[in-house]
């Protein structure tokens, strides 16, 4: 039914505006919101607050999940700084404790909306937002429309298109026109992107670059990594991060066929943390001592594999190694964003399937930071050159560095981009009495 609904959405056959679409979408919305919100807060799904509205000029940022969430706490402390107060909302219950985490007070959090009118015109009407910013490329289309019908300018930052997102909203060039125009300005990533939301029908467009290059390291609580660290006692270690279906068991097999010639600690940390007990049990099925995080189990000698299973410990994980496959690639489509690694000092192992970060992925490989595998047998070969050869190791770790050094920028030019609709509410939060700001 999702399926069937969702070509119904974007087969053009059906105007915006009939009386099909929002059906359509709304059901979308609350298929992708389930098992995702926070149960006491889910009226906040229906567009009705849970907090004040503060005085003076607001802008309300949305990003879906925990990428996007960490990609624009940077810029809302920029705005915040001036003066302006915020109002974030994203989709999952990881997100809104990342929020908590890495902006206390500067940010007010709800969840999203549900993408129909009710609840998009209850939320406005209730928040009245100055400006709306709207990180990569969440498209909801009702939000939108109902944004341009209050002329409330957005904007999406940090934009990009995949080649499947490109190809779905090309072949339906009046839907893309009627809601793409509605944008006052698209952030593109890559000139790759840039382009592709012109031909969309968006105007004016910029680029800027990628905005999580220009977020800090993911933090991590050093009394658990010194106690890691206390119990892995020097074994080699290599992680497979972000992994998708396939590439856990392709892990366990790396790490079967390394076993014998080191000392061998594998860290696979799944994208959807809930599929962990399936995963263990693949992974004792083939004989492996696995160690959870979630259950706090030490890791000793005979721990084969340390299983991360929760959210928000990526810098714990990258912290415990200094190489990391990153998943998606392998066995999925589309591939991980490998910033996080590189920044952390992991020399970088991928499958080829990594269209929805090639410009990254392009700057990594260019001066050899980062090395595509075709599959589990040359991971496994990769993982040992890279195990056992220290010098060829520490220099894709300081090249990955230094790529992400000269990829920085993006976060001043994403400002420069924002400034004539920031500096008019700039200006009028300095007007407003002083224990107000």
């Amino acid at each position: 039914m999702t399926r069937v609904f969702a070509r119904m959405a974007l087969s053009g056959y059906r105007w915006v505006g009939t009386a099909v679409y929002p059906l359509v979408w709304s059901y979308l919305a609350l298929r992708a919101a389930r098992g995702k919100e926070d149960r006491a807060r889910r009226q906040e799904r229906y567009g009705f607050p849970s907090a004040a509205r503060p005085q003076g000029p607001l802008v309300w940022f949305h990003a879906a999940s925990v990428g996007e969430t960490v990609s624009v706490v940077p810029l809302i402390k920029e705005i915040h700084r001036r003066g302006i107060a915020v109002v974030l909302t994203s989709g999952t219950t990881t997100s809104a404790r990342v929020v908590t985490e890495r902006l206390g007070d500067i940010a007010i959090h709800q969840y999203v909306p549900l993408d129909f009118k009710p609840s998009v015109s209850r939320f406005l009407d209730y928040w009245e937002p100055d400006l709306a910013i709207i990180a990569e490329s969440e498209i909801w289309p009702m939000t939108i429309m109902e944004l341009g019908k209050r002329h409330i300018p957005q904007i999406l930052v940090n934009g990009r298109l995949s080649d499947r997102s490109f190809a779905r909203w090309k072949k339906r060039p009046n839907l893309a026109d009627a809601i793409f125009e509605n944008l006052a300005l698209v952030i593109a990533q890559s000139e790759a992107d840039a382009e592709r939301f012109s031909t969309l029908g968006a105007l004016p467009v910029m680029v800027s670059g990628n905005l999580k290059v220009d977020t800090d390291a993911p933090p991590v609580d050093t009394a658990v990594l010194r106690q890691y660290r206390q119990q892995i006692e020097g074994r080699k270690t290599w992680a497979a991060i972000s992994t998708f279906e396939g590439e856990e068991a392709a892990a366990g097999s790396v790490h079967l066929a390394l076993k014998e010639r080191n000392a061998l600690l594998t860290i696979i940390v799944p994208r959807h943390p809930e599929r962990c007990e399936a995963i263990e049990a693949m992974l004792v099925g083939k004989g492996l001592t696995v160690a959870r995080r979630t259950r706090n189990d030490p890791v000793t000698a005979e721990t084969d594999v340390l299983l991360g299973d929760t959210v928000g410990e990526m810098g714990l994980y990258l912290r415990l190694t200094d190489v990391a496959f990153v998943g998606r690639s392998l066995f999925g489509e589309g591939g991980q964003n490998p910033i996080e690694p590189a920044m952390l000092g992991c020399a970088i192992l991928s499958g080829g399937n990594v269209q929805n970060f090639r410009e990254t992925y392009q700057a990594l490989a260019k001066n050899g930071s980062a090395k595509i595998v075709r599959d589990p047998e040359m991971l496994a070969k990769g993982v040992h050159y890279l195990l056992t050869n220290d010098e060829v190791r520490r220099k894709m770790i300081e090249a990955g560095q230094e790529a992400v050094h000269e990829m920085r920028g993006a976060l001043s030019a994403t400002i420069r981009g924002l400034e004539p609709y920031i500096n008019p509410l700039t200006v009028k939060a300095r007007l407003l009495p002083r224990d107000d700001v």
